[in-house]
């Protein structure tokens, strides 16, 4: 009986890695596609803001989202993210403040400001996208990050085409490693957990 125990915890274990690295492999052929086409709004997910200044992540996304809005692919941005302990700023205000520098105008705008995780990012913006009548969406983060945000976007009813950020010489070992990350972020959002 104890061996027949060990044997069922072993082929779970061994299972779970096998759909783990296959997640990593669907996750990788995610990052490196640009899918971007016409749809309602751009959705760009936050990242670290410094004191109301976009970290230079921050600031690749939002650039890359303002290439994507002067092609016209979609006529509004939605930037997301909340304080992150900074008492004054949060990620999707400076992102607004960013792109309103660089020529986008204001009503074409969209801020999600109180989400602090992928999950309750993702959760408020397609609250607001429901509410505008929002039906599709680009979104725009780091490519290890598109497969897990359009699922969760896809979930909720909403088509979503991925567009990662131009990243300039990553590492290899550092994207194998974000995949994993984003692999198990994935299994944890599909058993409930909000990461």
């Amino acid at each position: 009986m104890k061996r027949a125990l060990w044997n069922l915890i072993a082929l779970a274990v061994v299972s779970l890695l096998f759909y783990v690295a296959f997640l990593s492999m669907r996750i990788e052929q995610q990052s490196a596609r640009d899918e971007a086409q016409p749809a309602d709004v751009i959705l760009v997910l936050g990242a670290a803001e410094y004191r109301g200044r976009p970290s230079p992540v921050l600031r690749a996304r939002l650039d890359h989202a303002l290439d994507l809005y002067a092609r016209k692919l979609a006529p509004r941005i939605l930037t997301t993210g909340g304080s992150g302990g900074d008492p004054i700023f949060t990620e999707g205000g400076v992102g607004r403040s960013y792109l309103t520098q660089h020529g986008v105008p204001s009503d074409a705008i969209i801020v999600e400001s109180e989400g602090d995780s992928t999950v309750e990012s993702t959760t408020m913006a397609a609250e607001i996208m429901n509410r505008m009548e929002l039906h599709s969406v680009i979104v725009v983060s780091d490519g290890y990050h598109i497969f897990r945000v359009k699922e969760m976007l896809e979930s909720r009813g909403l088509t979503a085409y991925g567009s990662p950020r131009p990243d300039h010489n990553p590492s290899p070992l550092h994207l194998r490693w974000n995949y994993l990350k984003q692999a198990l972020g994935y299994l944890l959002w599909r058993i409930g957990v909000k990461v």
